[in-house]
């Protein structure tokens, strides 16, 4: 079995690597197995046993490595059966092959059922990738302040890289998934992050005041309603995440440190 993506057992005796197998194509999906294969011979990474490679001063007995238990597979605890990819889908996991060099697991999760998965991809594009008064990072940020407050594995492994990756900060990054108000955050970021895990934690009690805080800050009356819609889909993705026990591609633990 290639390595790229995990493997869902169905009850159809297929699975959700069958089908992006389909649609990315099976060299490409050996390319990503052959990188993912390299990546867990280091410490730190899923699926291949780690090996130590110095060796012990003077006489010490050497210390062989624990070997690394595959916990991130399969990719969801349900047993769904494989649905068959639209082209606009198969077209779209392709892109992401090509540009990032897997397919998220989220998409593998969703892909039982194509209208879902289109409704999700859509979605998602529109609120962290289209236009917005709130930049790429800080859309990232939210994401993860909220899977911080949800504690969602998922979520806060594959946008925690988001964060680094946009802001050039692997610190920023590390610092939002375990306590945004550990990092050094400006004003506007500091306001925008506290009205997005209030609005998660206890969402009756967000008020005008609160709203008034993030214009004083300065945003757009837009801007506050992007923040809102932004922490809404993660608070619906992190429990949907935590549900399934959905477990993110092991790419991510590595990218942007």
């Amino acid at each position: 079995m290639a390595k790229g993506i995990a493997r869902t057992p169905t009850k159809t005796g297929k699975s959700f690597r069958d089908a992006i197998k389909a649609a990315v194509g099976k060299k490409d999906l050996a390319k990503a197995g052959k990188n993912l294969a390299k990546a867990g011979k280091n410490p730190g990474t899923n699926g291949a046993t780690a090996k130590a490679t110095a060796k012990p001063a003077g006489k010490a007995a050497p210390v062989k490595a624990a070997p690394m238990i595959a916990d991130d597979m399969p990719i969801i605890a349900l047993t769904l059966p494989a649905g068959k990819l639209s082209p606009a889908m198969a077209a779209y996991f392709r892109k992401c092959q090509d540009k990032l060099g897997f397919v998220p697991n989220v998409l593998a999760a969703y892909a039982f059922d194509t209208v879902k998965l289109e409704a999700f991809v859509a979605l998602y594009n529109d609120l962290m990738l289209g236009e917005s008064g709130l930049s790429k990072l800080e859309r990232e940020m939210i994401a993860v302040a909220v899977s911080s407050h949800n504690r969602c594995y998922y979520c806060l492994t594959a946008h925690g890289a988001a964060v680094r990756l946009y802001s050039g900060n692997p610190l920023l990054g590390e610092q939002i998934v375990m306590n945004y108000r550990a990092a050094r955050l400006n004003k506007r970021q500091r306001a925008m992050l506290d009205f997005a895990v209030k609005l998660t934690a206890s969402p009756a009690n967000v008020e005008e005041g609160d709203r008034e805080k993030l214009r004083r800050a300065g945003f757009a009356e837009r801007e506050i309603w992007d923040i809102a819609a932004v922490v809404g889909f993660f608070n619906m993705s992190n429990r949907v995440a935590s549900g399934t026990d959905m477990r993110p591609n092991t790419q991510y633990h590595a990218q942007a440190r």
